[in-house]
């Protein structure tokens, strides 16, 4: 079972990422909101929890983009749930998404990376 961290040490999804990482979840097949929610949980070691005031208006937002639909259906513990299915401009969407956010963050690492220049005679510091 995955370790849970402190309250105080789960980042918040950037803004933007949250329809990234659902239309991640549908990719397989149709999932119900519930259920999207945990996928993100468990593949993230629960790093990233996303609470259904964030998920059902992102998944809403998703629909009316036609990036998503959504049927009514019969969950795995036998309760009606909308199941979320992506569409072909939400697999779109998501591949000029994940290549964006892949060279993002290779951006942002680097410059996290990087040695820092030397300050010359005079500068102020400046701490981080």
């Amino acid at each position: 079972m995955p370790r849970k961290p402190p309250l105080n040490d789960r980042p918040e999804i950037p803004p933007g990422t949250l329809d990234l990482l659902i239309l991640r979840a549908i990719t397989g097949e149709p999932q119900h909101g519930y259920a999207i929610a945990r996928w993100i949980k468990e593949r993230s070691d629960a790093t990233l929890l996303v609470e259904e005031g964030s998920l059902y208006p992102a998944l809403h937002r998703l629909v009316r983009l036609e990036h998503v639909t959504a049927e009514w259906g019969t969950s795995e513990n036998n309760r009606k749930a909308r199941f979320y299915r992506i569409t072909a401009a939400g697999r779109r969407r998501l591949t000029a998404d994940v290549d964006l956010w892949k060279r993002v963050s290779a951006a942002v690492t680097s410059v996290l990376d990087a040695p820092r220049p030397a300050l010359a005679p005079g500068d102020s510091a400046c701490s981080a």
